[in-house]
């Protein structure tokens, strides 16, 4: 092998000096497997990790989607050209700069194309572009494309030299290194990539909040996670829905890593005495057509009960509508949480916010980080952007004195031409004669004639005029640190005004399936209206003005057919609130849980919050106060039993409610108020008897136990009203009883001797057909008040308490409420008179009509 002696002589190493020997095949290595797997696979792992598959922080695109949107720049398509075909932009994208596959470049731009994965879409696209079906798009000779509005801003002053370029992979062409990119796209539209033993996923953004975040972290460099929390709420998916628990949120921000709960916005409506359940958003990236499928075999597989049908009514705008009905004998409430448990519609989002920082080193980072490289970013590229259009501003300048100087001695330019042999000879006589430089010299010498003109002279005067200033402020600009910052501000506002919008995701403060945080709701005093139809609403206490008695009243809601207001709840927002069904069941929430609604609005129905029965009616409310003393609750149903049980008993009450009283098979639960032990019970009836006794008569009794007697009633006779006398009060409260054709009366409780139990009381109030069986009997326990009733078709009155007449037991009463034919009084509250709600310490209930 006589050309090995011609090969070189061996590398010399320090590591591995005797590697290297001669073979009769060459010079050889001699290296160890596990060594040259250890290289080798490092090599290919840093290929995937920095040439494929994570997000740099400073731009937020991979690299398949830098060079997808450059390609689409230098063949001049931003928003305002025309669109061109897909296929050519990936032959584009593959013969210049990414090196693989022609699928992995159209799926890429395919994505930058769906709306329903990017929060702020950086392509438009034309055609078919999949759907959050799962569809797949069209193939590339069918679709076109051009880049979005948004996307002209990620490459905006890319031709200023703002970022570095490096060769393409065949050293042909040269691309950027990273995009200039005026908003922070990484935490705007999120990233999602598989790295070799490492990878990224990062949630999308709302840009009016992140813009607002980088604003304050440029005026306050050591603001904290809590402190950009205040503008940046959690993640905000293009698909809207719901998240949940702000503390995994801000765990997420504070170390890059976390885990997020997603959950589809549904609302169980009713329909022709059925309940639907209405799916109007889904969590980011869950496949609807999945999760028809799986919700259809699970009802299929009988692990969920109750469903009978199952509908797609999205529209081809991806505005999601899946139809699902129930059951007339199902709980609605219960289906939706196993829908929740069982299916995509509750999801994690798994937050682990990696990116590349500074092209190559794979760092996990935290919201601040992520924000302060990208601020670091901008810098440099307003930093090399105002040193271009310096350059180019002084290179101008520089041109513009040699014209002036021309201008000033024109005809020695002209003399100096004239007698010149050639173009080179008059360029080197301008230089010698008139100290010019090279490129002043051939400025003047392609001058126009018409340049001569006074008007053209001046408007190369001011043209060097203004280029002067814009100089003197382009140097001021690199002198000073605080106006390069003031710039990045200033064009992040300019944007956010451009194309900032409102938060698509909702944000639930605390964990699914537990009580919001208090002290994110403002502590406000509200009225809870619940419907014989089971429909529910909470509005402000100054929604109804007080009038004088009997007027006509105003509309308080929209009611039902055939539907009638039983309940009014005056209640703190803080407050806990329990309803009592006529099954003897109770449900608990908060009260700022409940829909808020218009004083016209129907309201929502009840199974939005709570898990009721189609049969089943809430008949009892009952607000609990944070700072409540007291101890007892007292039960009374339709036939005249009374109840009373330690309200500890209650403090633990499920979401599928949990039973509060044992009751007959032809009774039903009907009022619950509080007591201190030591109280006065006050029971009345439909035909005008009432009976008064001390609460002691009834002994405590357990949770789920029945009562005893309180009332005895004659044939078709009825309790009506129920309620519960403070023993401490100085002075003997006066009742109000309205009757059902809109009489009432005030009369003194001294009228009423205490009684036992039991007995079948005294007559309150004088009933007749005029006047209408008894429709409530309330305790006036504040002398400035206002009694507010309503009708069974929705008119509401509010007159002062002190307006009515105080009469005997046995009278019928004066008018309070000119009624319509057909129409009674349903309900009745009471409020302070200086539109306050009375802060007693029980229920305001009105209580359902009985005919005449």
């Amino acid at each position: 092998m006589d050309d090995q002696t011609n090969l070189p002589n061996p590398p010399e190493s320090p590591l591995l000096p005797e590697a290297f020997h001669k073979t009769e095949f060459g010079l050889v290595q001699d290296r160890g497997l596990v060594r040259e797997m250890e290289v080798s696979y490092l090599d290919y792992a840093m290929s995937v990790i920095v040439a494929r598959a994570l997000p740099d922080v400073r731009d937020g695109l991979k690299p398949v989607h830098r060079r997808v949107l450059y390609a689409m720049w230098e063949s001049g398509l931003r928003h305002s050209a025309k669109f061109s075909k897909c296929a050519k932009i990936v032959g584009e994208v593959m013969g210049k700069y990414h090196p693989h596959g022609d699928m992995a470049i159209y799926d890429s731009l395919v994505r930058l194309a769906q709306h329903w994965n990017m929060r702020y879409m950086l392509v438009h696209g034309q055609g078919n572009f999949g759907s959050v079906d799962g569809d797949s798009p069209a193939a590339m000779r069918y679709t076109e494309s051009k880049l979005h509005r948004l996307a002209d801003e990620i490459l905006t002053d890319i031709d200023k030299d703002t970022v570095d370029f490096m060769p393409n992979y065949d050293g042909s062409v040269k691309e950027p290194k990273v995009l200039p990119a005026r908003l922070p796209n990484l935490l705007l539209n999120g990233g999602q990539g598989i790295a070799v033993g490492m990878a990224t996923n990062i949630p999308p953004h709302n840009l009016t909040e992140v813009v607002d975040a980088i604003n304050h972290i440029i005026d306050h460099p050591d603001a904290e996670v809590d402190d950009l929390m205040q503008f940046v709420k959690g993640p905000d998916f293009p698909t809207g829905a719901s998240i949940y628990n702000i503390n995994d949120i801000k765990q997420a921000y504070a170390t890059g890593k976390g885990r997020i709960i997603m959950r589809a916005d549904a609302e169980i409506v009713e329909k022709k005495n059925a309940f639907q359940i209405i799916i109007s958003a889904l969590p980011y990236q869950v496949n609807k057509a999945a999760l028809i499928g799986k919700i259809a075999d699970l009802v299929k597989d009988k692990r969920i009960d109750g469903i009978t049908d199952i509908r797609d009514e999205s529209d081809r705008k991806a505005n999601v509508r899946i139809v699902i009905d129930i059951k007339n004998n199902s709980y609605p409430k219960k289906i939706l949480n196993r829908l929740y448990d069982l299916t995509p519609m509750q999801s994690a989002f798994h937050v682990n916010m990696l990116a590349l920082v500074n092209g190559i080193q794979p760092q996990v980072l935290t919201l601040k980080q992520i924000l302060e490289h990208f601020v670091v970013h901008r810098r440099e590229v307003v930093r090399r952007r105002t040193e271009f259009e310096l350059k180019k501003a002084k290179e101008r300048a520089h041109i513009l004195e040699g014209l002036l100087i021309a201008l000033r001695d024109i005809d020695l330019v002209i003399d100096i031409i004239r007698k010149s042999a050639n173009r080179d000879e008059a360029k080197v006589n301008l230089i010698n004669r008139l100290n010019l430089t090279e490129i002043q010299a051939t400025a003047i010498l392609e001058m126009r004639l018409a340049q001569l003109a006074a008007l053209e002279r001046q408007h190369i005067e001011d043209e060097y005029k203004a280029l002067q200033e814009k100089i003197a402020e382009l140097e001021a600009i690199l002198a000073d640190e605080g106006k390069v910052l003031t710039i990045i501000k200033e064009e992040l506002n300019e944007l956010k005004t451009k194309y900032g919008d409102e938060r698509r995701t909702t944000i639930h403060p605390n964990p699914v399936g537990e009580f919001s945080a208090t002290d994110l709701i403002p502590d406000e005093q509200v009225v809870v209206v619940v419907t014989q139809g089971n429909y529910i609403k909470r509005l402000p206490n100054d929604t109804y003005r007080a009038q004088n008695r009997g007027g006509r009243g105003v509309v308080g809601m929209a009611t039902k057919e055939e539907d009638e207001i039983l309940h009014l709840v005056s209640a703190s927002t803080h407050e806990d609130i329990f309803f009592f069904t006529n099954t003897g069941r109770v449900f608990q929430t908060k009260v700022y849980e409940l829909p808020a609604a218009s004083r016209q609005a129907k309201g929502s129905p009840l199974v939005n919050v709570i898990p009721i029965a189609n049969s089943e009616r809430v008949t009892a409310v009952m607000n609990i106060m944070t700072n409540d003393t007291k101890k007892y609750f007292i039960f009374a149903t339709r036939k005249g039993i009374i109840k009373r049980t330690l309200i500890e008993a209650y403090k633990n009450v499920r979401k599928t409610g949990i039973v509060a009283m044992r009751l007959d098979q032809d009774d039903e639960l009907k009022w619950v108020h509080r007591s201190t032990g030591t109280d006065q019970i006050f029971q009345a009836t439909s035909k005008g008897q009432a009976i008064s006794y001390h609460e002691e008569e009834v002994r405590p009794v357990g949770r789920s136990a029945g009562g005893v007697k309180g009332i005895s009633l004659r044939t078709d006779d009825e309790v009506i009203a129920m309620d519960v006398i403070d023993s401490t009060l100085p002075k003997q409260p006066d009742l109000l009883i309205v009757l059902e054709n809109g009489f009432g009366k005030r009369t003194s409780f001294d009228h009423f001797r205490t009684q036992h139990r039991s007995g079948l009381g005294l007559k309150c109030a004088n009933v007749t057909n005029r006047t209408g069986n008894t429709i409530a009997v309330e305790v006036i326990g504040i002398e400035k008040t206002d009694a507010l009733l309503i009708s069974k078709q929705g008119v509401v009155i509010r007159t002062p308490v002190a307006e009515i007449r105080k009469l005997g037991r046995d009278t019928q009463g004066v008018t309070l409420m000119k009624l319509q034919d057909n129409d009674v009084v349903a309900s009745v509250a009471l409020l302070e008179a200086d539109d306050e709600l009375v802060p007693t310490d029980k229920p305001i209930e009105a209580l359902p009509s009985q005919p005449s």
